[in-house]
């Protein structure tokens, strides 16, 4: 069965030879040119990925992505023409999973959705994993916090799995980002720095003082097997 994407952008050129790209790629592709037409067809359906535009004609797509947010756990790829860094960075913290700068080559953007699209639906079966009070069961792909189910994208599950499964050793950010998303780190991108924030703030780990997911200075993060 096709891999059904949801594509949010206004540039009716762009989005024609992108939707028929990825079609013969094998994925099924709705195209929406707006924020509302975007959200009602979220709201009519369900899809495995949405590929959204930053600058929309009737909404930020920075606000966009915070309010589907609120309701939807489909892995998000944003698209900005701005080529700031920070609004890739704010774009991460409000819940995309990776961003891509325009103009960008049609096949980067399949190589990265379906990176997103393989951490998603990963079938690698493991027990679940419990440090502390929390339990990371890959399996289900869920996270819970002392009891309650704990709310983060595919892209920071991930991330979290990746870290405790190498509880107790310290990974550079470029090993992280090879075994997460497989691609090499660039020199400006933040994006593990955001994550971590974020994990932390999930996981109710303190972040002036974090005791889980513990920042190791010029060298990357550990996961510590306890709370000590």
């Amino acid at each position: 069965m096709s891999r059904q994407l949801l594509l949010i952008d206004d540039d009716e050129r762009l989005t024609a030879m992108l939707a028929e790209y990825l079609r013969q790629q094998g994925f099924a592709v709705e195209v929406a040119h707006d924020g509302k037409r975007g959200l009602a067809a979220l709201a009519s359906r369900s899809f495995d990925a949405l590929i959204l535009d930053l600058m929309l004609p009737d909404a930020d797509g920075l606000d966009l992505c915070r309010q589907i947010r609120q309701t939807q756990a489909l892995p998000i790829l944003m698209l900005t023409a701005r080529g700031d860094v920070t609004d890739r960075i704010v774009g991460l913290e409000l819940g995309a999973d990776d961003y891509l700068a325009k103009p960008f080559d049609a096949r980067e953007l399949l190589a990265r959705l379906r990176a997103i699209l393989r951490r998603q639906h990963s079938t690698e079966s493991s027990s679940p994993l419990t440090f502390g009070n929390i339990e990371i069961d890959a399996d289900a792909r869920s996270v819970l916090v002392a009891g309650q189910a704990c709310s983060i994208t595919s892209y920071q599950f991930d991330l979290l799995l990746c870290l405790a499964r190498h509880a107790g050793k310290v990974l550079s950010r470029e090993q992280i980002l090879d075994q997460v998303r497989g691609e090499t780190l660039e020199a400006f991108d933040r994006s593990i720095d955001v994550h971590i924030s974020k994990l932390r703030a999930a996981l109710g780990d303190d972040s002036k003082a974090p005791k889980r997911i513990i920042t190791v200075r010029s060298v990357g993060y550990v996961f510590a097997k306890t709370d000590d």
